[in-house]
């Protein structure tokens, strides 16, 4: 199957759902965009504490999810058009399950490296005026993924996606996935997914359910701060 970007889409921060800011409203752009160390030109970051930066400088969430968010929510208007999910790239011929830890990507001119997982939080509840969305993302695995830029350069809609390293086959994101959302306190893999080259937070989050044989919380991320 081919693997490409079907759109581009960025978004300028702006007032959000409880006295927040946020960019997630991203929309498709035409022609040539240029990718930088902290992402897309023309793109913003509402709470740059937890978005963007170095490992999370680009978001791709794949078209196939699309089809499968319609047969469970309906003709939900967001699923008309890429960005949804405030992704940056919206793309074709790659899911969770394709796509590895580490994994190095052409995209146009711009070489993109496989960093994480999305982990989903309570702004997509408000943007698609559903309450538990986030918790779906989650319990379903189709989050997306982020990228940073190794090489920086244009990137377009259309553009082939080409793998040009994959150092960790045994790791795609979707194991990654499981065995974070699973209950998975004392297991062989919890250890070796602490030797893998995981951003600090996820190496953190790792290390302390290792250390306390404790599940994270993960209510405050998935529901957020209360309604005023």
């Amino acid at each position: 199957m081919a693997t490409r970007i079907e759109a581009v889409c960025t978004g300028a921060v702006q007032p959000y759902a409880r006295d927040s800011r946020s960019a997630i409203h991203k929309t498709p752009v035409t022609g040539r965009v240029r990718a930088l160390a902290l992402g897309l030109v023309g793109d913003a970051q509402g709470d740059p504490r937890l978005h963007g930066g170095l490992d999370k400088a680009v978001h791709h969430y794949p078209l196939e999810h699309y089809g499968a968010w319609r047969a469970e929510l309906g003709g939900h208007a967001l699923l008309g058009a890429p960005g949804a999910f405030g992704e940056n790239l919206h793309g074709l011929g790659l899911t969770e399950a394709s796509v590895c830890l580490g994994d190095r990507w052409r995209a146009g001119e711009a070489l993109l490296e496989v960093t994480q997982a999305r982990q989903p939080c309570w702004k997509l509840d408000e943007r698609f005026g559903l309450p538990g969305m986030a918790r779906r993302v989650q319990q379903s695995r189709r989050t997306g993924w982020y990228y940073r830029v190794l090489e920086e350069g244009c990137l377009w809609a259309g553009a082939d996606l080409v793998l040009e390293h994959r150092p960790y086959p045994q790791w795609p994101l979707l194991r990654l996935l499981d065995l974070l959302y699973q209950p998975v306190l004392e297991s062989a893999d919890l250890r070796a997914a602490c030797a893998l080259p995981l951003p600090a937070s996820w190496q953190r989050l790792l290390q302390r359910r290792i250390d306390t044989g404790l599940l994270e919380d993960w209510a405050p991320r998935l529901e957020g701060p209360a309604r005023a």
